[in-house]
């Protein structure tokens, strides 16, 4: 199994979720956070400059089995995509075990 992490621009997480969703990502968990990012310039927005290092943005944790990889990580690529800087990151860790707490049934089954 794997764990995906990822990070957005939350402008884009609608056409990543369907994304996810046509290719049978059916559950995961996201948050809004703020982080910091590698662009340093502000911008002026109706005569009002605010810094883009502090931006807002949408981590998702996605588990999956193994065969899902591939698929869920060009999904992500394809629907987050813009082409400028802060587009966002794709994190891939190994999971060891999962449990359904309800029936105590273990391993990749439990994510179906």
């Amino acid at each position: 199994m794997k764990k995906i992490e990822t990070i957005i621009r939350k402008s884009k997480f609608s056409a990543v979720k369907k994304a996810l969703h046509e290719v049978g990502v059916n559950f995961f968990s996201y948050w809004d956070v703020t982080g910091l990012g590698n662009e340093k310039e502000g911008h002026v927005y109706r005569g009002v400059s605010y810094s883009t290092s502090d931006i807002q943005r949408r981590y998702l944790s996605i588990v999956i089995n193994d065969d899902f990889e591939e698929q869920t990580i060009q999904a992500i690529l394809n629907a987050a995509a813009t082409g400028e800087v802060g587009d966002g990151k794709i994190f891939v860790s190994e999971i060891i075990e999962c449990y359904r707490i309800r029936t105590g049934e273990k391993g990749g089954s439990t994510l179906n």
